[in-house]
Formats: C-alpha cells, structure tokens, sequence
C-alpha cells in the first residue's frame, strides 16, 4: 500500500464543502491522479483516527485555459482529481486550534 500522505494532497476549503459537512458528514479531498477508491479509503482511515468510511466517490477535474496578458498566449492550469467521503462514524477536524 502507498503511504497514506502520498495519496491525500489536500482539503478542499469552500463555502460548498463546509454545507456539504453540516448536512451530510461528507468531506472532499484533492487526491493523487492515480489513487482509487478503496486506496484512498483505507488512507483517509488511516489519517484520520476514529474515522470509518462509508462511501468514496471521485472525479476528475480538467485544468482550465488561461490566458497571458502580455504576450496574448494561452496556457493550461493542471488536472487534478478530487474524491468526495462520505463518513458513517467519525468526524474530521479541519483546523485545529
């Protein structure tokens, strides 16, 4: 198995996110491009102590097109891949105080 900090990059932190907390105990993660879903099961449990996964929905997200003001060239932000947790028991705590 990959380490557990090799598979999850980051928290997703938006006003969605923290509704999608609130209403149904569902966290988003940004993951690696290659991680499935019993992979990053078994990390986000592995992180997080007292936490049991329910469900693990991904999806992958195309990077946009931006363009550069200067030289009137575009270029690409890069894909990522983002995984939606649903946790039965447990809670994530985000920030620490």
């Amino acid at each position: 198995m990959k380490d557990p900090h090799d598979v999850i990059i980051k928290p997703v932190i938006s006003e969605k996110t923290y509704l999608q907390v609130e209403q149904s105990n569902t966290y988003t993660f940004v993951v690696q491009k290659s991680a499935s879903k019993p992979e990053i099961k078994e990390a986000i449990e592995a992180i997080f102590d007292g936490v049991k996964v329910s469900r693990v929905n991904t999806l992958n997200r195309k990077g946009k097109r931006v363009r550069n003001r200067r030289n009137n060239t575009f270029s690409k932000r890069s894909d990522s891949k983002r995984a939606i947790v649903t946790l039965s028991e447990g809670e994530i705590e985000l920030f620490t105080s």
